[in-house]
């Protein structure tokens, strides 16, 4: 049966791409095509200089969209999408915005070490480690947690995330971004199809039939 590639260009702090993800889980089960298409993750790193330890959520959104309502309306925008899309948010439970580098190194880590459907569940794992139970996704012992979560080993994930590995690949995907013309996240490419943003299912749906077709 032909599978095709899909490219999915994603941060862990943006919940669109949580809310993206599933929806074009949804789409391809609309389009009938769940088992015919394999995911590139593609990290697009938002906040590249974030401190390694991350911040203050309520001090860095603050900082960023002016006022702390403002922020917290932007995230009730967020918590109701994500009841359409089946995801939960609980943004109170949040104190730090991440540093996510080592959660996409540990992407990276499982896509060699373990098998797709581990990476694409451990990639759904973190996000809901984040949005819903206000997990440090940027510490290690979290993110070796995840792992083991996922049936991966721990000790390897620790051994892989205490060096510099992957860091090269990650640096390197923006470069793949910008020629792919991928500007924002969540984006997903399709074969000739680039779809922007957390588009309903029916998009995905769409995007997936032409490439089926």
């Amino acid at each position: 049966m032909e599978r095709t590639q899909l490219v999915l260009a994603y941060d862990f702090i943006c919940p669109w791409c949580w809310i993206g993800h599933r929806n074009l889980k949804a789409g391809a089960k609309i389009a009938d095509c769940e088992n015919r298409y394999d995911i590139t993750f593609l990290p697009f790193e938002l906040n590249p200089g974030m401190p390694r330890d991350g911040m203050n959520r309520r001090a860095y959104r603050t900082r960023k969209f002016g006022s702390l309502a403002h922020s917290d309306m932007l995230d009730a925008t967020v918590t109701a999408a994500g009841v359409a899309a089946g995801v939960h948010f609980d943004f109170g439970r949040i104190e730090r915005t991440p540093n996510t580098r080592l959660a996409h190194r540990l992407i990276h880590h499982a896509l060699g070490a373990g098998t797709p459907e581990q990476a694409e569940h451990l990639y759904d794992a973190i996000f809901r480690a984040y949005f819903a139970q206000g997990r440090d996704i940027g510490d290690l012992d979290t993110l070796v947690d995840l792992a083991a979560s996922q049936g991966l080993d721990a000790e390897a994930a620790r051994a892989y995330l205490g060096s510099d590995a992957g860091d090269i690949d990650i640096e390197a995907s923006r470069v793949k971004a910008d020629a792919l013309g991928i500007r924002s996240v969540p984006t997903i490419v399709v074969d000739k199809f680039i779809v922007n943003g957390a588009q309903p299912p029916v998009v995905f749906a769409k995007a997936l039939q032409g490439r089926f077709a």
